[in-house]
């Protein structure tokens, strides 16, 4: 399953993060980090996804 959140969160990062966590900090900062950049933002939720 953490394949296809990765694939995801590369397409759409807030996406793959709200698969892992739900809506919560994390969610809220990916979003942050995609509007100002979308590298950024895949970096931070396969971080997320990862560090589970």
């Amino acid at each position: 399953m953490d394949v296809v959140r990765i694939l995801i969160a590369i397409l759409l990062p807030p996406l793959g993060v709200f698969l892992q966590v739900g809506i919560g900090l994390h969610f809220w900062l990916n979003i942050l980090l995609t509007i100002f950049g979308y590298v950024p933002g895949i970096i931070h939720a396969i971080w997320v996804i990862v560090r589970k």
